[in-house]
């Protein structure tokens, strides 16, 4: 469905790095004390109890409109860190 919603690509940030290089950026963001819980996945913590596992496209389409994305733009491009990867 993320694919579907947008029109640009989606990029995972993480895609490029080793296990340790995860783990530390997790460390030095804070979410590693949560990522180690003892549950059968880290994510089943923040599920709500009934989630809509099939979306329709349309209705996260109008949802989104309610949305002032542009603060939240400027404030994640405002943050960016640049990475320079040599071979």
């Amino acid at each position: 469905m993320t694919n579907d919603a947008v029109s640009l690509p989606v990029f995972r940030p993480l895609i490029g790095f080793d296990k340790e290089e995860i783990i530390d950026r997790a460390k030095a963001i804070g979410s590693f004390d949560t990522s180690i819980l003892p549950y059968e996945d880290c994510c089943t913590v923040f599920v709500p109890q009934h989630p809509v596992t099939k979306p329709k496209l349309e209705t996260i389409r109008r949802s989104e409109a309610l949305v002032d994305f542009a603060p939240m733009i400027d404030r994640a491009i405002a943050q960016t860190e640049q990475l320079t990867i040599e071979p």
